[in-house]
């Protein structure tokens, strides 16, 4: 013997053709607003990012991520690099740079780097601002600038590279938390 079609309920909140009730015993619902669904939507994200944090494991005191210890690496290897060809006398575009010019970023890459390596928010957050800049720049270069296949190969190693560095160091970041802020006064 056949089973007889289940009556559906209505989106639109109307009852069923012939009058009756929804077959699951509860009064059909009016239907939601553009807002309460908005709000339902924050609710829901609001509750895979609570069980996000939860599973997140706090560092230890002195403890830093890999992805963290790597671009602290990075930073001072460019820090250096910028110091060692500036020492070595490096000319850009037929000139030597003035010192102003190679002491800035050098400066800033072992700022970055020491903070790294300390596991400081900021240092990382600073990084992550230079990553993102590499990766406009990189995406410019391959569109723009890259006339063969040796500046395309480069170009696109150097987006790669800053690419998933950025993205490693997201959950980093959460794992080491912005320090408490102080209250108001």
């Amino acid at each position: 013997m056949a089973e007889a079609p289940r009556k559906r309920k209505r989106r639109d909140g109307a009852p069923a053709p012939d009058g009756a009730a929804p077959t699951n015993g509860v009064a059909a619902a009016r239907p939601r607003t553009p807002r309460e669904r908005m709000e339902a939507g924050y609710a829901k994200a609001e509750v895979r990012n609570q069980a996000a944090r939860e599973a997140l494991v706090p560092l230890e005191e002195g403890e830093r991520p890999p992805v963290v210890t790597l671009a602290a690496a990075l930073a001072a290897l460019v820090a250096i690099s910028i110091v060692v060809a500036f020492a070595a006398g490096v000319k850009v575009n037929g000139q030597t740079p003035k010192l102003a010019t190679v002491a800035a970023p050098a400066l800033i890459m072992g700022l970055l780097a020491w903070g790294m390596w300390r596991g400081r928010y900021w240092a990382v957050v600073c990084f992550q601002l230079v990553l993102a800049f590499l990766i406009f720049t990189a995406v410019y270069g391959l569109l723009v600038i890259a006339t063969s296949v040796g500046e395309f190969a480069v170009t696109l190693g150097l987006l790669l590279l800053s690419g998933v560095l950025f993205w490693k160091m997201v959950k980093a970041m959460a794992r080491i938390q912005m320090p408490e802020r102080l209250p108001p006064r």
